[in-house]
């Protein structure tokens, strides 16, 4: 887990994921429910961006040890 908090691909996710949340709040608030719409789809989307990244990273790992 220490390896993740170090990772800048994990605080980046974190941060889209995070604002994608208070957009979908302020959208929440405001009555306007495409804003809310966004918010959660780009929500979801960063964190497959991440698992992607992250799951590009392993396999040229892998690729290294053979």
């Amino acid at each position: 887990m220490k390896d993740k908090l170090k990772s800048r691909k994990f605080w980046l996710a974190a941060a889209a994921f995070l604002g994608s949340i208070g957009t979908s709040i302020a959208g929440l608030t405001i009555g306007i429910p495409a804003i809310t719409i966004t918010g959660t789809i780009c929500s979801i989307v960063s964190a497959g961006i991440y698992a992607a990244a992250e799951a590009y990273v392993d396999g040229e790992a892998v690729g290294k040890k053979d």
